[in-house]
């Protein structure tokens, strides 16, 4: 019998490493329970895709859309299944793909539950209150744990702390405020801190130009003669439009008019077309954030 005990807990010893450890990761929708470095991964959103690509980590099925990320233009390729749109998963191909963990984006998180019954699932978006920056990291920290890689993305968060800081410290020091202006259609619409561009006035230190902005998804539409009379030091420019090949919606000869000319920030040049991709496609993927420094930094003359 004794010989049997050990033979038994030898066998146990011996086959205990193929288990994989498991660890609980809390996000928007809830708490997930997953075997860490899973293999199989489909990805939903480019938010989640570009900062697995960022570490490596590469994905059996991606969300397609009509406008790629340039730097994501690989997912592109047919060795990648469609996991159907950013809104609508194609639960069937997903199905087939048996994956380890699906990942979301904000766009497709109403689809939590059903996407949840295939898979472990995660939500790739931060929190409601949370500001951009404070939501990215813990997105980031959540793939850290889910692969193992907690080393490499506090090397990450460590180098952009440290360049978020000094501009927001440097637009702090100087007042410098910013009107950000979102095309849709024919119209323009601005936004401030309680938006979905709110890093720009939380995290980068940027004033609002114009307070009490509506907080919608779409903000506040405005006009030219607004953008005179508000006169912002700088105009930060997100053009939606570009991302459709057929638009004839030419922003920039848009505004290049009177009333913009009369602004300080045209006078000062310091109005600046933003990477629609970073800021409005990809926001708290890793290139997309370092993008988004990048663009800030260059804005101020940092």
């Amino acid at each position: 019998m004794e010989k049997l005990v050990s033979a038994a807990l030898v066998s146990l010893l011996t086959i205990s490493p193929a288990f994989a450890a498991t660890v609980k990761i809390d996000h928007y929708m809830g708490t997930t329970e997953i075997e860490q470095s899973p293999k199989r991964v489909v990805v939903i959103g480019f938010g989640p895709l570009d900062t697995l690509d960022s570490f490596g980590i590469d994905p059996v099925a991606v969300s397609n859309a009509s406008h790629l990320p340039k730097y994501l233009s690989k997912y592109s390729k047919a060795h990648y299944k469609s996991a159907g749109s950013l809104f609508e998963p194609d639960f069937e191909t997903i199905y087939m793909q048996k994956p380890d963990l699906i990942l979301v984006g904000p766009r497709g998180s109403s689809k939590y539950d059903e996407l949840s019954e295939i898979a472990p699932t995660v939500v790739f978006a931060s929190g409601e209150n949370e500001d951009y920056w404070q939501g990215t990291k813990a997105q980031w920290r959540n793939i850290g744990k889910i692969f193992n890689i907690e080393d490499k993305v506090e090397q990450k968060i460590t180098k952009l702390d440290a360049q978020f800081k000094a501009i927001h410290d440097y637009n702090q020091a100087h007042n410098n405020d910013a009107l950000t202006i979102l095309s849709i259609g024919d119209n323009i619409s601005a936004f401030g801190a309680k938006s979905r561009f709110g890093a720009i006035y939380t995290d980068f230190g940027f004033t609002e130009t114009v307070k009490n902005l509506k907080t919608g998804t779409h903000g506040d539409v405005i006009s030219y003669e607004f953008i005179r009379e508000a006169n912002p030091k700088n105009i930060l420019v997100i053009d939606r439009n570009s991302l459709h090949a057929k638009s004839d919606h030419d922003l920039a000869k848009a505004l290049d008019n009177d009333l913009v000319k009369a602004t300080s920030a045209y006078k000062n040049k310091k109005i600046t077309f933003l990477d629609v991709d970073a800021w409005y496609l990809a926001m708290s993927g890793v290139t997309a954030t370092e993008k988004m420094v990048s663009e800030i930094k260059h804005t101020i003359d940092l």
